[in-house]
């Protein structure tokens, strides 16, 4: 499967995202963020293959759901209120903005910024292959 943008064809998209202000405990517990993470993959209709999260002393979680589509990564920091998130799919069956957006909600975050980024840019990637 593959993405559409104007004649190019890409392989993948990515959503970044900054949330700022977030008031919720779940930023210093990687397993409130686990169970955070997991639901906002579903809630992009995404399917889960494994979740690793990890604490960081005294603060933090750093996280990552591999999805069969890619990965949802996450990284807070609760002593700022921040956290940083990056939804990576491929294919044409997830959604990452609804993750993104079930994200914003349950951390309660003020102000967020988001950035899409086309990933694999088909054309580019056939100059590259060789016929064996």
């Amino acid at each position: 499967m593959s993405f559409y943008k104007g004649e190019e064809i890409f392989l993948g998209k990515q959503l970044l995202g900054e949330l700022y202000a977030c008031n919720h405990e779940a930023l210093n517990s990687p397993e409130a963020m686990k169970e955070i993470m997991e639901k906002a993959a579903l809630a992009a209709n995404a399917t889960i293959v494994q979740s690793v999260f990890h604490h960081f002393s005294p603060y933090g979680v750093s996280g990552v759901v591999v999805i069969q589509e890619s990965h949802f990564a996450v990284h807070t920091w609760p002593e700022h209120q921040f956290v940083s998130v990056d939804f990576y799919t491929c294919g044409e069956t997830a959604f990452p903005e609804k993750a993104m957006q079930y994200l914003i909600e349950v951390l309660s975050a003020a102000e967020y910024d988001l950035k899409e980024v086309k990933r694999g840019e088909l054309n580019k990637i056939e100059k590259f292959i060789t016929e064996e």
